[in-house]
């Protein structure tokens, strides 16, 4: 059976599987999906697979009907190549530059049709590892796995610059800064990066890093609201702002202001093979899907609208959060580096947090053995296909 458990709708504290899962994973999407290009959606995808393309996906031919016969005719424009993107979860503001640029057109100008395979309880890691999808949503820790894994698998632009996670406890709790989360109980997710984490970051501020912990899933948040846990990390891009709108006061302490390294909280992969195979379309369809984000960044309303009317039924039970969430995500400068500019990566950022998981001996090989030496954190990622 092709599933897997499934994790917060935008939180990137995804998953990283041990590296002998992931590339089982890719071994079994391969096997479930035989030829298709599609994993099995869940109820949880609610999105089609297939985003309309907002132009035809051919250019009739210049050639006048009256040319003369001898005349060689115009080459007739080639067809648009598609390109399939793996979503992590169902759609949400990670996901709306991609939207915007399909329905503004940006893809078809581009010679590009995007097909969105939705979430079915495959790692998109391992659908781009199974060759099933050229390119999807994935972050920094769950490619840098990824890749110490052996998959094919490489970061061709950040869609979030910074970390959007941050502690957080109820603010009218008692608890003031992360030392005093020691001998606190974490409702948690189960990843193998959170603890290490909250670790660093407790001891940062002098404390001992030492707490109880509880692994609720998605069931961590109404723990912490309930007053059943002390503390969870959110996404303060949607958790955060949902919290809000119920009336949920939360006070955060932020992973970078005890000293943690800033890392890229969505990331865009894309399969190395396909890369090699097609560069050109590949910086075509990069090219237009910074366009869609930059947008977003500018625009950030009516990107939530076009990602809206591209889901129709996703966001009914709160049609406000995905509004929220995009200006809070512009207004923080989530979505562009220090210059301003949308889908640039550094080796210091890359190699920053990858580092940590490495550290913390986080990362297997394909056996699932620890690493025996530090990846090259400059393969985890490149701008060569950035405009």
């Amino acid at each position: 059976m092709c599933s897997r458990n499934r994790r917060p709708v935008s939180s990137s504290l995804r998953r990283p599987a041990t590296v002998a899962a992931l590339l089982a994973l890719s071994v079994l999407a391969a096997a479930c999906g035989g030829s298709a290009a599609t994993p099995a959606p869940t109820e949880a995808a609610a999105t089609p697979a297939t985003v309309p393309s907002a132009t035809p996906a051919t250019v009739p031919s210049a050639t006048p009907a009256t040319a003369a016969p001898t005349e060689a005719p115009a080459t007739p424009a080639p067809a648009s190549v598609t390109v399939r993107l793996a979503l992590d979860w169902t759609p949400n503001t990670n996901h709306t530059g991609f939207y915007v640029a399909d329905q503004e057109g940006w893809y078809a100008d581009a010679g590009v049709r995007l097909e969105v395979l939705p979430y079915g309880g495959t790692a998109p890691e391992a659908v781009l590892a199974a060759h099933q999808a050229e390119c999807g949503i994935s972050f920094q820790d769950s490619l840098t796995f990824a890749a110490a894994a052996g998959a094919p698998v490489v970061s061709v632009m950040a869609i979030l610059q910074h970390t959007a996670q941050e502690i957080a406890v109820l603010d009218s709790s008692s608890i003031e800064r992360p030392k005093q989360l020691d001998g606190r109980t974490y409702a948690g997710f189960g990843y193998p990066n959170e603890v290490p984490t909250l670790q660093s970051v407790i001891r940062a501020d002098g404390g001992t890093g030492t707490f109880d912990s509880v692994m609720l899933d998605t069931a961590a948040y109404e723990a912490l609201y309930n007053r059943r846990a002390d503390f969870v990390i959110t996404f303060t891009a949607w958790e955060g702002i949902e919290a809000g709108q119920r009336g949920i006061g939360l006070r955060t302490f932020k992973f970078t202001d005890y000293g943690f390294p800033d890392f890229y909280q969505v990331v865009l992969a894309c399969d190395r093979d396909w890369l090699d195979r097609d560069p050109a379309t590949a910086r075509a369809f990069v090219a237009a899907t910074v366009q869609g984000f930059e947008y977003a960044t500018a625009n950030p309303q009516d990107a939530a609208a076009k990602l809206i009317a591209a889901n129709p039924g996703v966001f009914d039970g709160n049609p406000a959060l995905p509004a929220e969430s995009a200006v809070y995500m512009a207004t923080q400068g989530l979505l562009v580096d220090a210059a301003g500019k949308v889908g640039t990566q550094t080796l210091d950022e890359w190699t920053g947090y990858s580092k940590f998981l490495y550290e913390q001996g986080l990362l297997a090989d394909a056996s699932g053995n620890p690493l025996a030496q530090a990846p090259d954190y400059a393969s985890l990622f490149t701008n060569d296909f950035l405009p």
